[in-house]
């Protein structure tokens, strides 16, 4: 079994996701940088030089692998719930966490991070806060589709979003235990 951090770009995925790893005391992917590393180019390149249906090729061969491991916290790419045998893989691997916040917070976490500009492109000519709006227009229903659990990142840490992910996977009991059990709810 995996956790899926799924959400647009900019609403912590990466970040969490480390830090979740740590408390579950599983590994971590980003699915993103294992894209890049397997095609030797930044994302924004695989877009100029082979195109974005070549891109969600190779982020749909990725993530099938990935959802083959166990114990693993993925973070996903924002656009990787765009097919539909991507969202059935994302559900039948584990539980998916949707990270969500507002596109005013998102756009201003995106304009902070150098690294997204050099390495992520933008999906429509507009760009910005208007891209932002109409990306999550389309892929909201989405997430939601894939989504065990909804955790909202507005004006919260990445801690404290990892601590909120971690008790609620608790909660419903959908994780593994410290020895390495999966609770089931049931005495045994």
């Amino acid at each position: 079994m995996l956790v899926s951090l799924i959400g647009y770009r900019g609403t912590g995925k990466s970040t969490v996701a480390r830090l979740v790893s740590l408390a579950l005391g599983w590994e971590w992917v980003d699915a993103d940088v294992e894209i890049e590393w397997r095609a030797g180019k930044s994302i924004k390149s695989i877009f100029a030089d082979d195109g974005e249906p070549a891109f969600r090729d190779l982020e749909a061969a990725v993530l099938a692998e990935l959802c083959g491991r166990d114990r693993v916290v993925l973070a996903l790419g924002g656009g990787v719930v765009l097919r539909k045998e991507n969202r059935h893989a994302i559900k039948a691997a584990g539980p998916a966490v949707w990270l969500t916040a507002s596109p005013r917070q998102i756009a201003a976490r995106i304009a902070a991070d150098a690294a997204t500009a050099e390495r992520r492109p933008n999906l429509t000519a507009s760009g910005g806060i208007t891209e932002i709006i109409a990306m999550l227009a389309t892929r909201d229903p989405l997430y939601r589709d894939c989504a065990a659990l909804v955790v909202d990142t507005e004006n919260k840490t990445p801690a404290e979003v990892a601590d909120e992910i971690v008790a609620r996977l608790a909660e419903q009991r959908i994780t593994s235990g410290p020895a390495g059990e999966r609770e089931s709810g049931t005495a045994g």
